[in-house]
């Protein structure tokens, strides 16, 4: 085969350094931005942070935050005030007597108090965020075993069973099975692990230990005090023998079989009712994680304010002093070096300024679609897609998919993740839309109003929303009723 040369022209897209950094910096949430920021202050000694009052005015420093000077009629704003404040302390003289004791001339007690009442917000919300280690289900149990008088042979049975309970307190393997797994090694009976199970069910919290939620509920009315606590023998009797009934909603032969009038049974159910179906819930098994939010919304003189949080980014500058060590005609390795830190600190902090402003053009527009929903709430919502912002933006999808991933906006009406302001429509009689967010609040509210003796099945929850003009099928409403936790109309049927 002969060999020959061909020339061809063709176009292609190459990802930049720069434009990768630029795309996977926008899909970070608030903590991986802060971890991002914090490793490349680490290990980049051309980046400082600074201070709000200490910034400078060169380009490297924020330059899209001195827009708002040029545009004070604008909609959006970056202006937030930094509210820590400096920590006072008495000065020291230069030297002390020779004869002197340090608590002689500082008073260390005042010098705490001053500290206490002068600290700045940001250290207050560090010690606020420095909670103690909460234990679990297994560990509060453990340690109530270790004060139970058992012997060395209970206490083994005791940790088997306290191991095989799980978060919401209940026993997920049957007695049988932990008698098997012991019995070659202790030579038990199986009697033996029985009682040792009952001794744990008495432990805190109540019901804990229960092989089913009909034990766990008689477990903790057992421990109440039914002297003094009406209808306490007739919830134990129904618990005892007509808890199918009861799971059923078959009212009328609990009535029946108990032979008590409406009034009473509501009044059993309702003392039925603060008993704990998950009693492993009342001890916590981990601990509460905080949303930042990363954009404000807020109504002012009649008008909706967009602001990003300035205090989930630090504020990133060039350091001047190592800046002004380079020099361009030196070609060597620590120049080279110096050169090529210089470069990546540029690069980071025109990408942070360019999430900054896409996730403020963003946050308008999404402001600007739902004032309805800002105004009266979710049934209000409007149905919004990734191409209508983008569109409006100028951006591409993938990019507003990006940005509003794991961000979170404050509203008057709550924090919600940018996500939550899209979603899907269904159309109307009239030719118009309705975003399924608003379906999802008329279902709930409807639910809320309806009959309880006589709960709205999804058929005529469906009906109710076509006679208002909003074409949905009976799947949908039970695929939206599903997606809020709603239980389905059999199950929503209680007395009066």
């Amino acid at each position: 085969m002969k060999q020959s040369l061909q020339l061809r022209l063709g176009q292609h897209l190459t990802m930049t350094p720069q434009l990768q950094q630029a795309i996977r910096l926008l899909q970070l949430s608030t903590i991986e931005l802060q971890t991002e920021i914090q490793e490349a202050l680490e290990s980049n000694p051309m980046l400082e942070e600074t201070a709000d009052d200490q910034e400078s005015s060169t380009d490297d420093s924020r330059p899209e935050l001195s827009q708002r000077d040029n545009d004070s009629d604008s909609s959006s704003e970056f202006d937030i005030k930094d509210s820590s404040t400096e920590l006072q302390s008495e000065s020291m003289p230069s030297d002390l007597p020779v004869d002197s004791s340090w608590e002689d001339t500082y008073d260390y007690s005042q010098a705490a108090s001053s500290t206490t009442y002068n600290a700045s917000d940001d250290n207050l919300r560090d010690f606020e965020n420095k909670s103690s280690s909460e234990s679990t289900l297994n560990e509060h149990l453990i340690w109530q075993m270790q004060l139970t008088h058992f012997t060395e042979v209970d206490m083994t049975i005791a940790s088997s069973i306290i191991d095989s309970i799980n978060e919401d307190g209940y026993l997920k393997t049957s007695v049988e099975e932990i008698w098997n797994q012991l019995k070659d090694d202790l030579e038990i009976d199986i009697e033996e692990v029985e009682a040792v199970l009952h001794r744990i069910q008495n432990f805190d919290p109540p019901g804990s230990g229960a092989r089913d939620l009909r034990e766990s509920l008689l477990i903790q009315i057992a421990q109440l005090d039914g002297t003094d606590l009406p209808f306490y023998e007739e919830a134990t009797q129904l618990l005892k023998n007509h808890f199918d009934l009861l799971a059923n909603r078959d009212y009328n032969l609990l009535m029946r079989r108990m032979k008590l009038t409406e009034d009473k049974l509501r009044d059993v159910i309702k003392l039925i009712h603060t008993l704990n179906p998950r009693p492993g819930n009342q001890v916590a098994s981990s601990t509460p994680e905080y949303i930042t939010p990363d954009v404000y919304v807020r109504k002012e003189k009649n008008k909706w304010i967009v602001s990003l949080n300035a205090d989930t980014t630090p504020k990133l500058n060039i350091n001047s002093l190592y800046a002004g060590l380079i020099q361009r005609a030196d070609k060597s390795a620590d120049n080279t070096y110096m050169q090529g830190q210089l470069q990546e600190a540029r690069w980071l902090i025109k990408s942070l300024q360019s999430r900054n402003e896409t996730l403020m053009k963003v946050a308008t527009c999404i402001v600007e679609r739902q004032k309805a929903f800002l105004e009266h709430g979710e049934e209000a919502m409007k149905a919004l897609v990734l191409h209508d912002v983008a569109e409006e933006v100028g951006m591409h999808e993938s990019t507003i998919s990006r940005i509003t991933n794991k961000k979170y906006m404050h509203t008057p009406r709550g924090i919600f993740e940018l996500k939550y302001f899209f979603s899907s429509h269904v159309s109307t009689a009239s030719g118009g839309e309705c975003s399924s967010t608003a379906i999802r609040a008329l279902i709930k509210k409807l639910i809320a109003a309806e009959e309880v003796k006589k709960p709205l099945s999804d058929s005529k929850i469906a009906k109710i929303l076509s006679d208002q003009g909003i074409n949905v099928a009976r799947r949908t409403v039970a695929k939206y009723r599903d997606a809020m936790t709603i239980p389905p109309s059999n199950e929503r049927k209680r007395l009066a």
